[in-house]
C-alpha cells in the first residue's frame, strides 16, 4: 500500500500534498505540471461570477521567514476557469478543488452554480481573504452568523460535490466558526488563509511597500498559527481538515497530520523550495514514516491529541 495515499471526502489522492489556492493556479498547465512535480492534487486560484480585477503592483514581498501578497483575488471569470479545467483534465486524473470567491450570499449562490457545472472533486468556499476587506467589509469568516449563511448557501447548490469552507485565523475562536459550518453542512474545513494582513514600509521612500499598503501574510513563520488553528478545530468538529499554512519541509508535513490535517495545503514552500517542492517534501514524509516504522499516514492523522 502506497504510505502516503490518502482519501479524503471519499476521493482518493495520490498523497495529500495539494496546491494551495493562489499560487501557480492560473492555467490548466500550470497546474497539471505541479501534479507531475508530485503534487498529490491541486486548488484553482479564486473563481468569481465576473472578472475581478484584483489590485495594482507592487503585490508581493518576501524574506527567508515569509511571503506577504496583496493581489486581491484576480480572475477571468467563471467562463475562463472553463477553459482552464478542460485543459487540465487533459493532462492528469488528479483531483481538483475549485476555489469559489464572492462579496454576497447572492453571488456565492451564483458562482457556486456555475462551478459544479465544471465538475470539479470538491468545491473550497473562500470567505476569508483579507485583501478584499476594503470591497467587501468585514470577512464572512469573521462570524458563525455570516460562516453559517455561507456554507448554506454554497451548500444547497453544490450538489454532491464536497464542500470545504476555508476559515481566517484572524477570529476570536475559530473552532466556534467551524462547528457553524459543520452544523450547517460542511463536508470539510481548510485551514488557514493568510495571517494579518501585515504591513511593511520602505524608509528611504517613507511608504507602504505593498500598493495596497497591507498583505496576507504566509510561508514558513505562520506554521505555529496554522497548526494550532487546525489543533482547535480537530478538536471541535468531526470533519475532515485541509491543514494549509506555512508548511515548507516533510517534517511540517508530519506536524499538520499530527495536529489534525487530512490533506496538508502547499503553496509558499515553492518559492522558498523552487518548483520540486513537493515532490522533495513527499520524500522527507517516506523518509520519516520509514524510520518511524509508519506504516499509512492515517496512523499520523490527529495523533498529537491522544499523546
Amino acid at each position: 500500500m502506497n504510505t502516503l495515499q490518502t482519501t479524503f471526502c471519499g476521493i482518493s489522492f495520490e498523497n495529500p500534498l495539494v496546491l494551495a489556492s493562489g499560487i501557480l493556479g492560473v492555467t490548466g498547465e500550470t497546474m497539471a505540471d505541479v501534479v507531475n512535480r508530485g503534487a498529490g492534487g491541486v486548488t484553482t486560484k479564486s473563481w468569481w461570477v465576473t472578472k475581478h480585477e484584483g489590485h495594482k503592483n507592487p503585490v508581493i514581498i518576501a524574506n527567508d521567514s515569509y511571503l506577504m501578497n496583496a493581489v486581491g483575488l484576480p480572475d477571468a471569470g467563471i467562463e475562463k476557469s472553463r477553459e482552464e479545467i478542460t485543459e487540465y483534465r487533459k493532462h492528469t486524473n488528479a483531483p481538483i478543488i475549485a476555489n469559489i470567491v464572492a462579496g454576497s450570499v447572492e453571488d456565492f449562490t451564483k458562482i457556486t452554480q456555475k462551478a459544479t457545472q465544471l465538475h470539479p472533486d470538491i468545491i473550497e468556499v473562500n470567505i476569508s481573504c483579507p485583501n478584499v476587506k476594503k470591497e467587501f467589509g468585514n470577512l464572512f469568516s469573521g462570524s458563525c452568523h455570516f460562516a453559517e449563511q455561507m456554507t448554506k448557501s454554497v451548500k444547497n447548490h453544490a450538489g454532491d460535490i464536497p464542500v470545504s469552507i476555508k476559515l481566517s485565523p484572524n477570529v476570536a475562536n475559530i473552532a466556534d466558526v467551524a462547528r457553524a459550518c459543520e452544523a450547517n453542512g460542511a463536508d470539510a474545513i481548510t485551514a488557514i488563509n493568510t495571517v494579518g494582513p501585515g504591513l511593511r514600509i520602505n524608509p528611504e521612500l517613507r511608504t507602504p511597500i505593498l500598493h495596497n499598503t497591507f498583505g496576507g501574510v504566509s510561508g514558513p513563520a505562520i506554521l505555529p498559527i496554522a497548526l494550532r488553528c487546525v489543533w482547535d478545530i480537530y478538536e471541535a468538529v468531526k470533519i475532515p481538515i485541509i491543514g494549509t499554512g506555512g508548511i515548507t519541509t516533510g517534517r511540517d508535513a508530519i506536524e499538520m497530520l499530527l495536529a489534525g490535517g487530512t490533506l496538508l495545503g502547499v503553496g509558499t514552500a515553492l518559492h522558498f523550495r523552487g518548483k520540486d517542492a513537493f515532490s522533495l517534501i513527499s520524500q522527507e514524509m517516506e523518509e520519516f514514516c520509514q524510520a518511524e516504522g509508519v506504516k499509512h499516514i492515517s496512523e499520523l492523522i490527529g495523533a498529537a491529541h491522544q499523546a
